[in-house]
């Protein structure tokens, strides 16, 4: 009876610990993932757990492990197979207890539990040991390969100790090849299924919620440390385990700093705040930045040049075409095109320039497991796919940087919608909400 208790506890534990998706939608995924490969396996790894002063953030799957597996726990692997010679198998490879490991950072579900293929929706659960035995038992033969995770230059992966360990056995076949998962598994991620889309909805519904309390706190005299803070407390009471990445809030000349991340100073009258932050929810993010007047109302200048990035933004949202736009620069049917061309051919700088030379990056970028998904850029944008629009104007001298940016997704009609639409866009919409109206 107290076994049953603790088999219960332990799969609350891992029920709660993640808003996961149905066992189902990540076995579909295993299969269509083992449908591109051709005479060879999947082998990828998870994390291992950290412990200690290094482990500040506390353990996060990989996204490709968690993709497939909707594994939360650390230093477990996963083997696909499907060949002529075997039919589909997929086994999830669990280490052994460490008694005193989990002292430290809580019970794991290990190999021996009966109920462990059940608790994971693998066809198979066994121990790690057993990995090399089970991987030249499925490899099907001359030539056959492995796809991992390889890392580019002297880079590591989850995987490459691992491998490292396998390579080194006497038993291990000398014809194996070893090929990179990642292009096959980008092409899946590019379109989400609907679970997906639903947890990127929850981490912008969160993250709406603190970009509006911001709003309400902004003012001369706060710091950008404080309104970072209150935001990563705002989505985190709404179930959101972290940020999606470091919060940018960014007043006077560092609203014109693409990637800071300080947010060490004082706002001051007169600023322009960008703030770019999102929470995470169950691994999925979210993406959304809005530029704020910290007195509470744009200057003429900071209001035109707010105008014109908000026009752009909007032209890009008028020109989508289901099928057809891309989001690459300088591609057939680019978005980011349109959205380039509205700002150069919209106001000048002070010394009468065009502007579009202060629209410094890329227009969209896939959003999911990461901020940055992993994805397939080469091709049309249609149903199931998640990006963000976010047009932006930098300009150093002027000490004014301004960026709108919100997560779309392309319902199954080809209609796109505007996951963030509910948070103020226009310069009225922004010094409305300011005023708590």
């Amino acid at each position: 009876m107290r076994k049953l208790l603790l088999i219960f506890c332990l799969f609350v534990q891992l029920s709660w610990a993640l808003d996961r998706q149905p066992n189902a939608d990540y076995h579909a995924r295993r299969q269509a993932l083992a449908s591109k490969i051709k005479n060879g396996v999947v082998l990828l790894f998870a994390p291992n757990e950290a412990e200690g002063p290094n482990d500040l953030f506390g353990y996060r799957p990989d996204d490709n492990f968690f993709y497939l597996s909707g594994w939360p726990e650390p230093g477990a692997a996963l083997l696909i197979a499907a060949s002529p010679e075997h039919p589909y198998t997929e086994i999830l490879f669990l280490p052994d207890h460490n008694p005193s490991q989990e002292k430290w950072t809580g019970p794991k579900l290990g190999p021996e539990n009966p109920d462990a293929a059940k608790i994971t929706g693998f066809d198979r659960v066994v121990a790690m040991d057993n990995l090399r035995s089970e991987l030249i038992r499925l490899l099907p033969g001359p030539k056959a390969s492995v796809y991992t995770d390889i890392p580019e230059g002297q880079q590591v992966s989850n995987s490459t100790a691992a491998l490292d360990w396998l390579k080194r056995a006497n038993s291990f076949p000398v014809y194996v090849s070893f090929q990179d998962v990642r292009p096959p598994l980008a092409s899946l991620r590019t379109v989400k299924d609907a679970g997906e889309i639903e947890r990127i909805r929850k981490a912008t519904d969160a993250s709406i919620a603190a970009h509006l309390a911001a709003m309400r706190a902004i003012k001369p005299g706060i710091t950008e440390r404080e309104i970072s803070a209150l935001m990563q407390y705002e989505w985190g009471k709404r179930g959101c385990e972290r940020s999606a990445y470091a919060p940018i809030v960014g007043s006077g000349f560092n609203s014109t700093v693409l990637h800071y991340s300080r947010d060490s100073e004082t706002v001051r009258d007169g600023d322009v705040v960008l703030i770019d932050a999102a929470g995470e929810y169950s691994m999925y993010a979210s993406d959304i930045t809005r530029t704020l007047p910290a007195s509470g109302k744009f200057t003429a200048r900071q209001r035109k040049i707010y105008d014109i990035v908000l026009g752009a933004q909007r032209a890009a949202i008028a020109a989508f075409q289901p099928g057809e736009s891309t989001l690459k620069k300088d591609h057939l049917n680019s978005l980011h095109d349109v959205a380039y061309n509205y700002i150069n051919t919209h106001g000048k700088d002070s010394h009468g320039e065009p502007l579009g030379k202060y629209f410094i990056h890329g227009l969209s970028h896939y959003v999911g497991l990461n901020v940055h998904d992993e994805g397939d850029y080469e091709v049309a944008v249609g149903p199931g796919m998640v990006f963000t629009i976010e047009p932006g104007i930098y300009i150093p001298e002027e000490k004014l940087g301004v960026r709108i940016e919100d997560v779309f997704y392309v319902d199954i009609t080809g209609k796109l919608i505007n996951l963030a639409g509910t948070l103020p866009h226009t310069a009225d919409e922004v010094e409305h909400a300011m005023a708590g109206q």
